[in-house]
């Protein structure tokens, strides 16, 4: 354990952004969990092997009569996809930390994968361990908020209705710092057209998943173009 404790200690300030953000929509998740009648302990162990963020919201509305299990496999998968991009450019780091890389990779969320590209690493503190210590940290914010939520969802009546916007609303956050730090704002400007349009086409209840679609094959047609302009975020 030699070189942790320092680890830790230097990654916690780079994390407190995260722990704000993760704390409470993690609440949000555990209260929306307990409204289905689960105990808190099945949100902290889906918070724990499953860690998907968006993917968990989701996963709330699959527990009902008619969601075949296809449609869990499919919809989970089009709603994270976009962190195959993110492994796709830490290859090179997690492919260097040996035993810990499975983790990494595990563990890459939104948030995660932001401090692991822009956070540089103090003196004194080896690389893989200031690294893993992020990932370590936020995903135990994560399911710190599950517990808290799904507590206080079976011990005190909520009227839940709303509550999933938390996490729409964060994601509008990172929408508005990647905006705000970039000078070439072309993927930004793709993913906002092809929502546009696709809610054009296929309406409200269905525009998600066509956007998504849409939006990955843009990016993979021109990811070369986008990466000469200066777009690939995480070397």
């Amino acid at each position: 354990m030699s070189g942790y404790k320092e680890a830790f200690k230097k990654a916690f300030p780079y994390t407190i952004p995260v722990l704000t953000g993760y704390l409470f929509i993690g609440i949000a998740f555990g209260i929306m969990y307990a409204e289905k009648g689960y105990s808190f302990l099945w949100a902290m162990l889906m918070s724990l092997l499953v860690y998907a963020g968006s993917g968990q919201y989701l996963a709330v509305n699959f527990f009902a009569p008619g969601v075949s299990f296809f449609q869990v496999i499919f919809m989970t998968l089009m709603v994270n996809v976009r962190h195959i991009f993110y492994g796709i450019s830490l290859l090179e780091k997690f492919n260097s930390m040996g035993k810990k890389r499975w983790y990494m990779i595990f563990g890459l969320t939104d948030e995660t994968y932001s401090l692991l590209c822009t956070t540089k690493v103090p003196e004194g503190v080896a690389e893989d361990k200031f690294l893993f210590a992020i990932s370590l940290m936020d995903q135990s914010y994560w399911v710190l908020g599950s517990a808290i939520g799904a507590l206080a969802g079976t011990l005190i009546p909520f009227h839940s209705e709303g509550i999933d916007f938390a996490m729409t609303a964060l994601f509008v956050v990172i929408f508005v710092e990647q905006w705000m730090d970039r000078k070439n704002r072309i993927p930004e400007v793709i993913g906002v057209a092809a929502a546009f349009i696709c809610l054009q086409i296929f309406g409200a209840d269905s525009f998600v998943l066509p956007t998504m679609l849409f939006i990955i094959m843009i990016l993979l047609v021109a990811r070369t173009r986008l990466e000469r302009k200066g777009d690939a975020i995480c070397q």
